[in-house]
């Protein structure tokens, strides 16, 4: 019941886009079959109004505990994309590749930042360090190499060079 779109469409959109951030829906509709819309549209809990303060808070606690451990997973997931920085493995679908360690913590690092442009001296500094002798075509050739792997992978994910800026990641939905 949001002005310009409803609290279920909001959420689809962040699933649709990959976003994993925990949500709690809170609203005046309490039937079971709202309930169960929010719930399979991606809701990690849902209360209806009117509630104690004391059981949002206690909802809350337990959600933590929850996501904590599904996000210790270490999987980072992009529009189709999954990413393990661990075993350097990155899917889609049912399509994978193997990365490289420096493949691996670009695209990661692209991932983390999502949709910020990254500079090639920011790259640099976080995949080598600052006293490299590292030049941009080094982050160059990861970006190409990087590129042909989610060609490859047919991914619906792409790194966009933004020119004078960096780097941004990209996915299909985010282009519409």
């Amino acid at each position: 019941m949001l002005p310009k779109m409803n609290g279920i469409n909001i959420l689809r959109e962040l699933r649709r886009k990959g976003i994993e951030v925990p949500v709690i829906l809170l609203t005046a509709r309490g039937e079971t079959e709202d309930k169960v819309i929010g719930l399979d549209s991606g809701a990690d809990d849902y209360l209806a109004k009117p509630f104690h303060s004391d059981e949002l808070l206690a909802r809350l606690r337990a959600l933590g505990r929850r996501k904590t451990e599904l996000i210790n997973d270490g999987i980072l997931k992009f529009g189709d994309i999954r990413l393990n920085p661990h075993t350097l493995i990155l899917n889609c679908e049912n399509r994978e590749t193997k990365l490289t360690l420096k493949e691996s913590q670009l695209l990661e690092l692209l991932i983390k930042r999502n949709n910020m442009i990254i500079s090639k001296e920011n790259i640099i500094e976080k995949l080598w360090g600052y006293d490299t002798d590292a030049e941009d075509n080094r982050v160059e050739i990861h970006v190409s190499l990087l590129r042909k792997k989610l060609n490859n992978l047919e991914s619906g994910v792409s790194i966009r060079t933004i020119r004078g800026a960096g780097y941004v990641l990209k996915s299909v939905e985010d282009r519409e």
